[in-house]
């Protein structure tokens, strides 16, 4: 039975279809270089510059379609790192077994039960700023949690019956494994990077936030950085233009894939697909 694509997962995949349409064709839409020196000290919006200058006479709007780049990199190798290092070290512990799979799901234990907040920073700020530094500090504090559902969804896939008889039959390890196994945690390895991909832009634009990443880098929490620093921002129509746009980019950004995860959901869930109508 075909499964329908509901609305929401048309909407994320417009909204993420949108953002790297405007990533891919920055230098096109961008009226300046985001890190030129484009006016004056704190220009309001004008046909030059439609959301003004900061501080430093950079063009804004520029720096909100550069910072579409950076926010779609960290997504996408953040996410990316963050499922490879959680399926390597689930599957494995699961498929080893023994000593090692006791050693990993123990050691699941103690860095789920940190603090996340708490390892991000501490993390970020021992290894210093860079978006490199960035997106490893992220995959670091996000593998745990796909390991513990890859390791279960393994643990299980091993003992039910099929996998048994099929092992009773001379199937291979590698054949449970292409047979058995990837279809079972292919939606977990999905939903995990859709799901992680919108956390590691918030994250991303926190430690910017926090002035715990690179400030030469453009992005939309430097941005919100720069403006909030700013004395009296909220003092002054200067917020709507200069703090409003970064923080709607990041929520618009974090809802296309938060729509896009929604909307996946009926495709890898059974039991989605049996109350869905014939």
């Amino acid at each position: 039975m075909k499964v329908p694509r509901p609305p929401l997962l048309r909407a994320g995949l417009g909204i993420i279809i949108l953002l790297v349409v405007v990533a891919l064709l920055a230098p096109l839409l961008s009226p300046y270089d985001p890190k030129a020196i484009a006016g004056g000290y704190l220009e309001r919006p004008s046909p030059q510059h439609l959301l003004g200058t900061n501080e430093s006479g950079q063009d804004i709007f520029s720096a909100i379609i550069y910072g579409t780049r950076t926010s779609l990199i960290v997504a996408v190798v953040a996410g990316g790192l963050t499922i490879s290092l959680g399926v390597l070290i689930g599957v494995g512990s699961a498929l080893l077994g023994g000593v090692v799979d006791a050693v990993v799901a123990r050691a699941l234990d103690v860095f789920l039960a940190i603090p996340v907040l708490l390892l991000l920073l501490l993390t970020a700020t021992l290894a210093g700023p860079g978006l490199p530094t960035v997106i490893l500090v992220l995959a670091l504090v996000g593998w745990p949690g796909i390991a513990r559902l890859v390791r279960g969804q393994t643990l299980s896939l091993r003992q039910r019956g099929f996998v048994e008889s099929a092992r009773g039959f001379g199937g291979g390890q590698l054949y449970m494994i292409r047979r058995h196994l990837v279809p079972a945690i292919t939606p977990i390895i999905v939903a995990g990077f859709v799901n992680f991909a919108g956390v590691a832009i918030v994250l991303e634009a926190g430690l910017a936030f926090l002035g715990l990443s690179d400030p030469s880098t453009v992005s939309w929490g430097v941005v919100l950085d720069q403006a909030l620093n700013h004395p009296g921002v909220y003092f002054s129509p200067r917020w709507t233009w200069w703090a409003l746009p970064p923080a709607l980019a990041i929520t618009m950004t974090v809802l296309g894939f938060t729509f896009l995860g929604v909307g996946l959901e009926p495709r890898f869930n059974p039991r989605w697909r049996r109350a869905l109508p014939a």
